[in-house]
């Protein structure tokens, strides 16, 4: 996903709204009618309940979700995908009821839309993380770089300290201690190369590979834009795969549903696990 924060200010007002049949003691009841209606009521309700409805992002989350339809199915559940192209609507069409479940952010960027819009959405599962990777430019690998070196990174701020924390975990800068997630360019301590960080929009990071040295790239804009293989990855055991795992969130109170459940352990098996690994080359990485 593409992981900047979000704060829209929404004033969500949710009504509860009961649909109430109610006989009168003086009237007549059609006793064959109301078994059937009710019996019709029942079915639609069970039909309902076996659709599972999951808004994700295209790439990589409703992909990962066309993996496990078939077992779903195995299950008696029908697998519905609702494809999004930002970050905004699968929350509030989870929240207002519209969707039980959506895959597409971490939890950093979760508990902000909580805080912020009054949403009631929690993790059910770690699915994946998509790791940052530095790519080659101009130099051929991380050895080969020149003093003075040119190397783009994200502008925004939580993914600005996660190429920081690699360029760091490379040897290429040092932190000041405590840094963290937090880190901004203006934490770095040590720059024996005197490496320039130019600081580029997300998505304008990978257009730009061929003007830098090296280019840190998010996992999913190194999808799109068809970048081979990167000469050094954010670890899957790193403080930014524990951080910004990217998880499948379900409103408040549902985790323990059926559906709920059952989309869990299909999400969360060898199959899928396999699949990420081959088809994602290290740009997505399962964290199960």
């Amino acid at each position: 996903m593409r992981r900047k924060f979000v704060g829209l200010g929404l004033a969500l007002s949710l009504a509860a709204v009961f649909a109430t049949g109610c006989g009168s003691a003086q009237g007549s009841v059609n006793a064959s009618a109301a078994p059937a209606a009710e019996s019709e009521k029942e079915a639609q309700g069970d039909k309902e309940d076996k659709t599972i409805k999951v808004g994700a992002c295209v790439t990589p989350h409703a992909e990962i979700l066309g993996q496990i339809k078939d077992n779903l199915a195995e299950k008696g559940y029908t697998l519905e995908v609702i494809e999004y192209n930002d970050y905004v609507l699968p929350n509030t069409a989870l929240e207002d009821g519209d969707l039980d479940a959506n895959y597409f952010q971490h939890k950093p960027y979760l508990d902000d839309f909580n805080k912020e819009n009054g949403t009631h959405i929690v993790t059910l599962a770690a699915v994946h993380f998509e790791p940052m990777g530095i790519y080659a430019g101009k130099s051929s690998d991380i050895a080969s770089i020149p003093d003075g070196a040119q190397i783009a990174v994200p502008n925004d701020s939580t993914n600005e300290a996660r190429a920081l924390l690699l360029l760091e975990a490379q040897g290429l800068i040092k932190l000041k201690d405590g840094a963290g997630i937090q880190a901004t360019v203006l934490d770095i301590e040590e720059n024996t190369h005197n490496i320039e960080i130019k600081e580029l929009e997300a998505a304008q990071v990978p257009k730009s590979i061929k003007d830098v040295d090296l280019a840190v790239v998010n996992g999913n804009y190194a999808i799109e834009a068809g970048l081979g293989e990167a000469v050094a990855v954010e670890a899957a055991d790193s403080l930014a795969a524990e951080t910004y795992a990217n998880y499948v969130c379900v409103r408040e109170g549902d985790e323990n549903k059926d559906k709920s459940q059952a989309l869990k352990e299909a999400i969360l098996t060898e199959e899928v696990k396999s699949y990420i690994n081959d088809n994602y080359k290290g740009a997505v990485v399962p964290v199960f």
